[in-house]
């Protein structure tokens, strides 16, 4: 029988922006094909070099010494969390959202689409409440979405 690698959680690096933009790129095409495209491969890419990575906290899940999964973090907001769709339900997002909430033990808050119905449930099994719904007006998908909070004292056991 043969075993799976660990998978190891580390900080990312700006040497790591091209998987990082990749992984986006592709869980967007996947898991939200309903989602316009209003920005390039390129504009993403350079998105996630200078914005993500030079502004966030961003951490990475790597399965040998491919990076499988992102999570981004600024102040009180958990920024960007995509795992590669290959690797969806394997408990990767799980650890990563754990890692949030213990980097953030004040809380986090997250905005997530409303017909994102998997990632929904995924926060909400994670102890975020949702605390409003907006139109689609203030993002620029024009996509109703949602925003949630998590508190240390709204998660059960």
């Amino acid at each position: 029988m043969l075993h799976e690698a660990p998978v190891v959680i580390e900080r990312a690096s700006h040497a790591d922006a091209e998987e990082i933009a990749a992984i986006h790129l592709d869980s967007r095409r996947k898991a939200l094909p309903y989602l316009p495209v209003v920005h390039s491969e390129d504009e993403t890419r350079q998105w996630i070099a200078d914005v993500v990575l030079g502004t966030q906290e961003v951490w990475v899940a790597r399965l040998d010494t491919r990076i499988v999964a992102f999570l981004a973090l600024s102040e009180d907001m958990l920024e960007q969390l995509y795992v590669d769709p290959a690797h969806v339900g394997r408990g990767i997002g799980s650890r990563l959202v754990r890692l949030a909430q213990a980097r953030r033990p004040d809380g986090l808050e997250l905005y997530t689409f409303v017909r994102n119905t998997r990632a929904r449930a995924f926060y909400e099994l994670h102890g975020f409440s949702v605390v409003s719904t907006g139109d689609g007006s203030d993002n620029e998908e024009g996509e109703p979405d949602a925003l949630y909070r998590w508190c240390a004292d709204s998660t059960s056991g």
